[in-house]
């Protein structure tokens, strides 16, 4: 599935997420105001993100297909892939370097670990 939403993308979808099943006609109302979008625009910005399997519109109505919860994992683990050969731990120890983790931040990432290991 293909994930990469650019800056424009993702304030469409958030727009589409905050009125699930919207009619596409109101959609290109919203985006004309949001964007000054012609409504060819905000047809091909939709038709683009149907064919990522993010978005669909059915019988003239708009909504989301996969929560903002699921991109957020897929882009997660297309990053760790990419950038980290899949390893979690070269992620947070790169993370951890560049950020100092408060001791609360260390207790939860220590209850996960905690909870992973008992599964």
């Amino acid at each position: 599935m293909n994930i990469n939403l650019g800056e424009m993308e993702g304030r469409f979808v958030d727009i589409i997420r905050e009125n699930e099943g919207i009619p596409s006609g109101e959609l290109v109302k919203i985006c004309a105001e949001a964007f000054d979008w012609k409504k060819s625009t905000t047809y091909t910005m939709l038709r683009r993100l149907c064919d990522k399997g993010i978005c669909e519109n059915k019988d003239g109505h708009v909504s989301t297909v996969i929560s903002k919860e699921e991109i957020a994992a897929i882009k997660t683990d297309k990053l760790l892939e990419e950038d980290f050969g899949g390893s979690l731990p070269r992620f947070l120890a790169a993370f951890a370097d560049r950020k100092k983790l408060s001791e609360r931040e260390i207790d939860e990432i220590q209850q996960m670990i905690d909870r992973f290991r008992k599964e």
